[in-house]
């Protein structure tokens, strides 16, 4: 059962939040400030850190960017009223996962929780990935096919890692763009589509017929499991 530490000093909030996570079968911690978020995320290892930025004691901000420095690097969704894009990026820039902007949707901040537990934790990202003949160092960032290196960008790299770690599902263009490109993305998902055709040119046997990565019609990629 995951455990989701709830930050806001908004106790309706507070309240709703931890009322609908129970009933997804969450268990749930609750911090009405930023220090006493800080310890407990300390100490009661939680799986999940759903943030407000506006808090008094200490901000989303601080306590994220204390988190990070103390080596703690559990997931961390940050709330806010402010939706500009600087805050957006600067939480993320800060470590960051995910962003949601106030008022939102119940059933958006769920999905996105859902999302972020399903990602892989620090020690799975420090894992190696292989497919056939195809091996993935992620800590060095360098990708070996039948022995030989092959040469990648950075946004190749994170691309062709994100669908072998998501292997079997089928991940939208849109989708693609939010979570390997995150704040950076481009206006186009036509991005995404030259990212795949430079992969399979370099992963597969034959790029016009891919066995690794798939096309599923007017959805998006997916990666053979």
């Amino acid at each position: 059962m995951p455990r989701i530490l709830i930050v806001d000093d908004e106790p309706e909030i507070v309240r709703g939040l931890e009322d609908n996570l129970r009933f997804e079968g969450y268990e749930t911690l609750t911090a009405t400030n930023g220090a006493d978020a800080l310890a407990l995320a300390a100490s009661a290892a939680p799986d999940l850190v759903v943030l407000d930025i506006m808090m008094p004691v200490m901000s989303g901000w601080d306590v994220c960017r204390e988190l990070r420095k103390k080596g703690i690097e559990v997931p961390v969704i940050m709330l806010s009223a402010r939706g500009e894009e600087m805050d957006r990026v600067l939480g993320l820039e800060l470590g960051a996962d995910d962003y949601v902007t106030k008022p939102f949707s119940l059933r958006e901040l769920l999905a996105r929780v859902r999302a972020v537990l399903r990602r892989p934790g620090p020690r799975e990202k420090s894992q190696d990935l292989e497919f056939g003949d195809v091996r993935i160092h992620r800590r060095a960032r360098r990708v070996f096919k039948a022995g030989r290196e092959l040469a990648m960008t950075r946004k190749e790299f994170d691309l062709l890692v994100h669908l072998v770690e998501h292997r079997g599902d089928v991940l939208t263009r849109e989708r693609l763009l939010d979570e390997v490109w995150g704040y950076e993305r481009f206006p186009t998902t036509r991005t995404v589509d030259t990212h795949v055709l430079r992969l399979r040119k370099k992963l597969e046997t034959d790029p016009d017929h891919p066995v690794w990565i798939q096309t599923v019609h007017a959805q998006g990629y997916r990666f053979a499991v």
